[in-house]
């Protein structure tokens, strides 16, 4: 297999491709550790909170934290230190959801690599006081989205 991808993440990476997100199977990624990536390779699927954190060193060079999969934001910023601490870049992604659970993922976005809080973009309609989007800027959430 790795005789397979190797080539291709070497034309990905000529390409400027800057991550690739879960490639494999949550149960198949053990065999990202023997292939060379010249593209980091971010977990998804396969990182939920930091149990298991240290299964995916060697696998995968960042993780995708979501406020859903880590259960709320104190798990989140945990998983986000503890995977800079690991030396794993971080990405903070989101689910289709207003700005109300959007804003605090916002927080835990600081000084991550890569931010996709594009979830209230993705509804018809989003919530009275929702996050305000200036291209690929998100701004800061205003007093009034809490209520």
């Amino acid at each position: 297999m790795s005789d397979m991808v190797e080539p291709f993440s070497k034309e990905l990476a000529k390409l400027n491709v800057v991550m690739i997100e879960q490639p494999l199977p949550a149960d198949a990624d053990f065999a990202l550790a023997d292939i060379p990536h010249p593209v980091p390779i971010c977990a998804d699927e396969s990182c939920h909170t930091r149990d298991g954190l240290e299964e995916l060193a060697g696998r995968y060079d960042m993780v995708n934290i979501k406020l859903d999969k880590t259960g709320g934001l104190t798990e989140a910023l945990a998983l986000r230190d503890a995977a800079r601490g690991m030396g794993l870049g971080v990405m903070v992604g989101c689910m289709v959801a207003t700005s109300l659970a959007m804003a605090p993922a916002v927080l835990v976005g600081q000084g991550a690599e890569i931010i996709d809080l594009d979830g209230p973009l993705l509804l018809a309609d989003d919530r009275a006081h929702g996050l305000v989007y200036d291209g690929s800027t998100v701004m800061p959430p205003e007093t009034a989205l809490w209520g």
